[in-house]
């Protein structure tokens, strides 16, 4: 899948699978991006994983997604697990992409719905799960190491 950057000359994108090389260039991206970071460790461990992707621009990494699925009382439920955009790529549709195709994925490997945990605070996140779907399911008080609630939010797929 190929997607046209606006505002960029040479602005194009291409979202793959996640290969060994690339793990650096996600742990970075993670840390620039959270201030809990996932080690490099648990992104390892997904290697290999169809939900697991990158968006690539000129040989470099513009972001990554982590998602999959499992069963839950005899549905299958897909798990946004992580997902961030270098700083100096967001607002350019980069994350709309990579949620997009994380999507279509769990629908094909048999999704009935997914769910995604995200800060209480982080409005940008919020606003670009809704326009996926996405409606708050519940608050998770203290998900987060710092305390910080999480809001479950769930979206039904076709």
């Amino acid at each position: 899948m190929t997607v046209r950057l606006p505002g960029e000359t040479d602005g194009e994108f291409t979202i793959r699978r996640v290969e060994r090389v690339d793990l650096f260039a996600v742990v970075s991206i993670e840390n620039t991006s959270f201030t809990q970071p996932w080690p490099y460790d648990a992104f390892e461990r997904f290697l290999g994983e169809p939900g697991f992707l990158v968006a690539e621009s000129d040989g470099r990494i513009a972001g990554y997604v982590v998602a999959d699925v499992t069963s839950s009382f005899g549905q299958q439920l897909g798990h946004v697990k992580d997902i961030a955009v270098h700083p100096g790529l967001r607002g350019k549709g980069v994350g709309s992409a990579l949620l997009s195709r994380a999507l279509a994925i769990l629908t094909a490997h048999g999704a009935d719905s997914v769910k995604l945990e995200v800060r209480r605070s982080n409005e940008d996140a919020k606003r670009l799960y809704r326009q996926f779907g996405f409606e708050p399911l519940r608050l998770v008080p203290g998900y987060y190491q710092d305390d910080e609630d999480a809001i479950v939010m769930i979206r039904k797929l076709e």
